[in-house]
Parts: C-alpha cells; sequence; structure tokens
C-alpha cells in the first residue's frame, strides 16, 4: 500500500468531543477481479479500528470487506477537554497499520 493515512479532526461542542476521521485504505474485498489479467484481486481490508483518549479505548471498531475504501468514521463522546490528545489506530488483514495523533480544539 502506497500511504497508510489518516486524518482527523476532534472538536469540543459543548461537553462533548466530535472526532472526524479519514483513512487511507484500498478496502478490497477479494471477489473484484483484475480488468486485465481476469484474476481476483487478494482481499486487503482493515480489521480493526481502536481510539483512546487518556491511554483509554474510547471506541474499538471490528470491520471486514463490506467497508468502503478510504473510510470515514465519526463519532462522539463525553470525558474530554479541549487540549486533550486523540490517538486513532488501525490493523488490516496484511498485518499492515497506521496510527495517528490529534489534539482537540
Amino acid at each position: 500500500m502506497a500511504k497508510k493515512k489518516i486524518r482527523i479532526r476532534a472538536k469540543m461542542k459543548g461537553d462533548v468531543a466530535e472526532v472526524k476521521t479519514l483513512m487511507s485504505h484500498p478496502m478490497e474485498t477479494g471477489f473484484r477481479k483484475n480488468k486485465k489479467t481476469g484474476k481476483k484481486i487478494p482481499p486487503h481490508f482493515i480489521k480493526e479500528v481502536i481510539c483512546e483518549h487518556k491511554g483509554n479505548k474510547i471506541l474499538v471498531a471490528s470491520w471486514g470487506v463490506a467497508v468502503s475504501k478510504n473510510p470515514y468514521l465519526s463519532f462522539k463522546f463525553k470525558g474530554a477537554a479541549k487540549g486533550d490528545t486523540i490517538t486513532i489506530s488501525w490493523n488490516d488483514n496484511k498485518g499492515e497499520s497506521a496510527t495517528a495523533d490529534a489534539k482537540i480544539s
């Protein structure tokens, strides 16, 4: 995979932190065929997404082949403050991973 990138925006809205993420990943199902060769493209998808805040896991998502390319994830949680750091990471079925941090504004 060319790039392992996670873009994160996290903002406080009242007492709730709103987190929006965009993850660069091909998310291949294993069912599509290469148009030139006719062979199936091997599966390559994110299996798990984890979000951490102050050392605590606040979100754990188990994904599979039904998630689109370059997935977008948005969620809200309480207990955060401006300036806190959010860490998002993913692992895929080929053992690849990516991690990114962002400060809550």
